[in-house]
């Protein structure tokens, strides 16, 4: 679960085939027309594998004119922290972003909460202070609620968000989380889809309001439950910050959400 001392090309190609396609047709208005060469029925082209359709278009946002054209994605962290800078305050993001790879980070760490694990090397947000603590012992331990206090600063900051500001960085900046959730390995990938998707899962947590009782297999503390222990990443983080904080964040979850799509939860 957590250490003791530590608690997110397909253009390219049709270019290419335009290209040769207007290559070839003004060769053929210049020579005459080969005869047509017998195929054999096995080596007719097999279908092409549909494309994904995109299940959460994104929608139109009023146009930000504070913002500025949009960078290169290896030139964006200036430009895209100048606009949390504004929606969020300089202090806040000083303490709170990391100031190098913000897109990529935030594109790696969203696809990765569903899933077991979350890369610490690529969070987009520093360390949360303070130290993980459990009441008890090896044998017998549960999670200490004063562990809920250390995710309070962070979850008042998330709060006090204006979401539909939020949401309209989220989408004069997405042609660069889209390049970066392609650059992952999703060539074919629309990353508002997999956003909503996460929320949803995120949404999905259940909220446990009694004891959670842990167990320390080596240095890592981890739920004793084995259904617990098997949720996703990001469901096992917001049962660690406690109901209340995690109540807090699905509710601005939502907001996003409404914001970035048109259909309703599912759940």
């Amino acid at each position: 679960m957590e250490n003791l001392n530590k608690p997110v090309i397909g253009v390219a190609a049709l270019v290419v085939v335009i290209a040769a396609g207007g290559w070839y047709y003004l060769r053929q208005r210049n020579t005459a027309p080969p005869a047509p060469v017998p195929v054999a029925a096995s080596a007719v082209a097999p279908e092409l594998p549909v494309e994904p359709a995109i299940q959460h278009p994104l929608p139109g946002a009023a146009v930000a004119d504070d913002l500025g054209p949009v960078p290169s994605l290896a030139e964006s962290d200036a430009a895209f922290r100048d606009a949390l800078t504004h929606s969020m305050g300089a202090d806040t993001v000083m303490s709170y972003v990391r100031p190098d790879a913000i897109i990529r980070n935030l594109v790696v760490t969203i696809d990765n909460l569903p899933r077991q694990k979350v890369s610490v090397e690529k969070r987009p947000v520093k360390p949360t202070a303070g130290s993980f603590l459990a009441d008890g012992d090896e044998l017998h331990a549960t999670l200490d609620r004063r562990n809920f206090e250390r995710y309070k600063p962070i979850v008042a900051v998330v709060s006090s968000l204006d979401m539909a500001k939020v949401a309209q960085i989220y989408t004069h900046f997405y042609p660069l989380f889209q390049e970066s959730y392609q650059n992952l390995g999703y060539p074919n990938g629309y990353f508002n889809d997999r956003l909503v998707q996460v929320i949803d899962v995120l949404l999905a947590t259940p909220q446990l309001n009694g004891p959670i009782e842990l167990v320390q297999p080596n240095v890592m503390y981890t739920f004793a439950d084995p259904a617990l222990e098997a949720r996703p990443a990001g469901q096992k983080l917001l049962i660690r910050m406690g109901p209340d904080n995690a109540a807090a964040i699905k509710a601005k979850l939502m907001e996003l959400r409404a914001l970035i799509t048109a259909s309703p939860p599912k759940h």
